[in-house]
């Protein structure tokens, strides 16, 4: 193949080459920059709209870079030799290479459509995140299997003997991929019931994370400890999972103090503790006030817990350590002791149980 296009080639062919080249790139620029000066204008619409026309744009570009270096050389026959028949149909190199192309344009396309055009209609529409984004979703999928079931009937692909073929290997390889499949169904039934959304806050066992994205077989979950964290969807339809969007959150320290100590006085330096850490501290709510009780006494110990109410999850962890750091300082200005971690008690309760 280097051999037919390097053949006959000349440094003609290779002035004309650069010189199409610079034309393709110099209208691209100049229709950024018409496009860039139309947007300053408020009569037209919305930036969303002008961003999807010059991703379009790059697109276009990109294809017509690759169309003129196949065609600016004298020898051409070679794109247009079939490697292969099906039926009726001779697949050359040129055909594979449309079909590819049009598969990424198709993709390109329903991202710019999902992303620029649908989005303010869910928005005039009052459609929530999460409904617009299961909507999304399903017109994603919809129009890239139609744009590969007619890529794949284009270069001879026979549809009817492909799905025959996934059903016998699905019978042999169904018990192994019944986890792959559960999942599958499982972000199915989660887009259409939606019982969690993307933004939505979610709590994982003692984590707690916002949703990111929700794919077919996993889901993506940002947390403010852990990073990311990629969760089979059939978990979200196994387990009880708690949805703390729209609720409060809450920053919490518990703090154990030995016998011999005046309780009233550990919540006086609780209170102070919270007072220095909501003067310099960003995030905390003004309502409801913080609360600090005193939850539990064990053998030689007294447990109270503090509780802080904050804006959101990223911020709850930060809190929480500043918050112990001001404990321990006015602690051990009042000379007030934690108690001890007894690990003999600990594993004799243990054994009992």
């Amino acid at each position: 193949m280097i051999n037919d296009i390097l053949k006959n080639l000349s440094i003609l062919n290779v002035f004309w080459f650069i010189i199409d080249l610079s034309l393709i790139l110099l209208g691209n620029r100049l229709l950024h920059w018409t496009v860039n000066f139309v947007s300053k204008k408020k009569t037209y619409p919305s930036k969303n709209f002008f961003n999807s026309i010059v991703s379009l744009l790059n697109w276009i570009t990109i294809y017509a870079v690759i169309f003129l270096f196949l065609f600016s050389f004298p020898n051409r026959k070679w794109m247009f030799r079939p490697l292969y028949s099906q039926g009726e149909i001779d697949v050359s190199f040129f055909l594979i290479l449309i079909v590819i192309m049009s598969i990424l344009f198709a993709h390109k396309l329903i991202k710019l459509l999902t992303t620029h055009v649908l989005k303010p209609v869910y928005k005039h529409y009052n459609i929530n995140n999460g409904l617009g984004y299961t909507f999304n979703k399903i017109i994603y999928y919809t129009l890239m299997i139609i744009a590969l079931g007619i890529s794949f009937k284009s270069v001879g692909i026979d549809l009817t003997g492909l799905g025959t073929i996934f059903s016998v290997l699905g019978i042999g390889i169904g018990f192994g991929m019944r986890n792959i499949a559960g999942n599958f169904v499982c972000g199915i039934i989660i887009l259409f019931e939606r019982p969690i959304e993307v933004g939505e806050v979610i709590q994982l066992n003692e984590g707690i994370g916002r949703v990111e994205n929700i794919r077919l077989r996993s889901t993506i979950i940002r947390t403010a400890k852990e990073g990311t964290l990629i969760i089979p969807n059939q978990y979200f339809i196994e387990h009880i999972i708690k949805n703390r969007t729209g609720s409060e959150m809450i920053a919490e320290v518990t703090v154990s103090v030995e016998y011999g100590v005046s309780t009233e006085k550990v919540d006086k330096v609780l209170h102070e503790a919270v007072s220095k850490v909501k003067g310099k501290s960003e995030g905390i709510l003004n309502e409801p006030n913080p609360t600090i009780r005193f939850v539990n006494f064990r053998n030689r110990t007294m447990d109270f817990l503090v509780e802080i109410p904050v804006i959101n999850f990223e911020i709850k962890e930060q809190i929480e350590s500043k918050l112990r750091h001001s404990i321990v300082q006015s602690f051990t200005e009042e000379g007030i002791h934690l108690a001890p971690y007894e690990f003999s008690q600990v594993l004799l309760n243990k054994l009992e149980k």
